[in-house]
């Protein structure tokens, strides 16, 4: 079979021909793959900087997917560790951890909206009690997963959501999306009565951003919860201890590890069935695996999809 191949940290893809998959264990399935988004996660862990990479070469990349079982019924599958993703014409799956896909779904849709879209969803959903009439922030909104962030808030009943990011166009397009406000990292202050923040920034970003929140807040006694995610600003983030000291901020992480498998399974029923019925909005780019070399490091405001 034809598949993407990395043979080390520091070299890109190659599409070429590899070892048709193996069931390697009671339960699994050999699959066809219909259609994989290109994540941050993906390219993180084919890179060696996430907390989840392996190190072990050959890697067909690729976290999830839809794809085609014997019967004929579609999946969407997250995989677990492996050096054989869905970036490949087949691939080998554990059925536990996959969903069975409602007639009429496209599979570009899916593979582009759930990743990105999981991240939030079950950050709202597993890792708080988050209650409707609460007021979110979310830093690093005009990212695919902050966007699918602020309609997921909204979804879930947010009284207001704030839109922060650096790129003033993208900004402009939030409020269309349910953002109630779009701001800069320079204007947080503005946000400092929010509940939550959905942050996918970290890093020295996030770090200046809680002073002037926090100082500006009406009650530092009322809670609020900081849910990192993600770090494209940086791994590390220099908190002032005073943050901690003088309000009720609380921070945790929502990621691989500190939710488990079976809950985001529990999850992934609904999230599909809401980007089966357009409540969400997507930008997918549907892009031949053949040409994985060029797209590997697009920059794109879409969400590529590759199809075999």
């Amino acid at each position: 079979m034809r598949a993407a191949v990395i043979t080390a940290y520091d070299a890109p893809p190659v599409y070429r021909e590899h070892p048709e998959p193996v069931e390697a264990g009671e339960g699994q399935m050999i699959v066809e793959v219909l259609a994989a988004g290109l994540h941050h996660l993906t390219r993180a862990k084919a890179n060696g900087s996430h907390y989840s990479s392996t190190g072990e070469f050959p890697l067909v990349p690729g976290v999830d997917g839809v794809v085609r079982d014997a019967s004929g019924k579609l999946r969407y599958v997250v995989l677990d560790d492996t050096n054989l993703g869905t970036f490949a014409e087949r691939t080998v799956i554990d059925p536990r951890r996959s969903v069975v896909l409602p007639d009429g779904v496209d599979p570009v849709e899916i593979a582009a909206a759930m990743n990105p879209a999981m991240s939030s969803w079950v950050a709202l959903r597993r890792r708080i009690e988050f209650k409707e009439g609460q007021r979110v922030l979310v830093l690093g909104a005009t990212g695919n997963a902050g966007r699918m962030a602020v309609q997921i808030a909204k979804r879930f009943g947010a009284a207001q959501v704030i839109a922060a990011g650096r790129n003033a166009t993208r900004l402009k397009e939030l409020p269309a999306l349910g953002a109630d406000e779009v701001i800069t990292f320079d204007q947080v202050d503005r946000a400092a009565d929010v509940d939550v923040v959905i942050d996918y920034v970290w890093g020295e970003p996030s770090a200046q951003a809680m002073i002037p929140m926090l100082t500006a807040r009406a009650d530092r006694g009322a809670p609020l919860t900081w849910i990192q995610i993600g770090s494209v600003a940086g791994a590390l983030a220099p908190i002032p201890s005073s943050a901690l000291r003088a309000s009720q901020l609380q921070i945790i992480g929502s990621g691989i590890g500190s939710v488990s498998p079976r809950e985001f399974i529990a999850e992934l029923p609904a999230l599909a069935s809401a980007v089966r019925e357009g409540a969400l909005h997507i930008r997918a780019r549907r892009v031949p695996l053949a040409e994985i070399s060029q797209a590997w490091t697009a920059e794109t405001d879409d969400r590529i999809v590759f199809v075999p």
